[in-house]
């Protein structure tokens, strides 16, 4: 999930804070990586016991990224990418997928997380990827940071990349009045790829597996498909729809034992 730029924040403070689990960090454990501490590894270990399913799922989630940045760059001709909620580095990252397409494709990282900056920095010398420390519940901060400015033009399209990180916003936060905000300042032409974890498909180990994160710095609130369909706005979904991410234009047909997996995915254009 995504602090607030352009300075501290005395909500969201600009700090690596070791004492609580950090859903990036979590993330970054069940993908297998190193960039985690004991806390985070305690966390991340106390859900696959609640949710048995949950490597599978980011795996299957990161996948949905990589195809909806083929599509957006592909099918849409998007060049620029603001992906909020990035996460710690995992290759192939959103440029390098974007750019073995179209390698003048600029993108744009946002995350609150100290440690994905610290861990991102090799990017900085790239003329065509920022890398910036900013928080989704500020969106008007993550659109006018200078360093989102150097390489996003608002007045071209944009894929907005909001994948596995609105669900870390809560009711109280106003996550349809932020993505809102971000939609609206995106051109005709733009897209959003979002996918969201809800509790429809292990509706027996929702309150469980949620329950984890009410310890981390941010906390886990899984919806149904009709608000994360909300989200959305009116912006139009493309073939297949708000699906299960495992179901978003799938490379090859899921195994058949495969679990049934949390999380929906889809990509919507904003036409005129």
């Amino acid at each position: 999930m995504t602090s607030l730029s352009g300075g501290e924040s005395t909500a969201h403070p600009y700090r690596i804070d070791t004492s609580k689990p950090h859903p990036a960090r979590m993330y970054d454990y069940f993908l297998g990586g190193k960039d985690n501490y004991e806390v985070d590894q305690k966390a991340a270990e106390q859900f696959m016991k609640a949710a048995p399913e949950v490597r599978a799922g980011v795996l299957a989630n990161r996948h949905f990224m990589h195809r909806a940045v083929r599509h957006v760059v592909a099918e849409g001709g998007v060049r620029q990418i603001l992906d909020v909620g990035t996460g710690l580095p995992t290759e192939p990252n959103v440029h390098q997928v974007a750019r073995a397409l179209a390698p003048e494709t600029r993108v744009a990282y946002v995350d609150n997380d100290p440690i994905v900056s610290t861990h991102s920095m090799a990017l900085s010398d790239d003329p065509g990827t920022s890398v910036v420390l900013a928080d989704l519940r500020d969106p008007r901060a993550i659109l006018d940071h200078p360093e989102v400015r150097a390489v996003i033009d608002f007045d071209r399209p944009v894929a907005l990349l909001l994948v596995a990180v609105v669900h870390f916003v809560s009711d109280a936060e106003d996550p349809y009045g932020i993505v809102t905000t971000l939609r609206d300042a995106l051109p005709v032409g733009s897209y959003l790829v979002l996918s969201h974890a809800t509790g429809d498909v292990h509706e027996d180990r929702r309150e469980g597996a949620a329950a984890v994160y009410d310890n981390a710095t941010a906390s886990l609130h899984l919806r149904p498909h009709a608000r994360v369909l909300d989200l959305f706005g009116d912006f139009a979904l493309v073939e297949p729809g708000l699906v299960r991410v495992t179901d978003w234009r799938p490379d090859e047909t899921p195994r058949p034992d495969a679990p049934p997996i949390g999380i929906y995915g889809g990509v919507a254009r904003k036409n005129a």
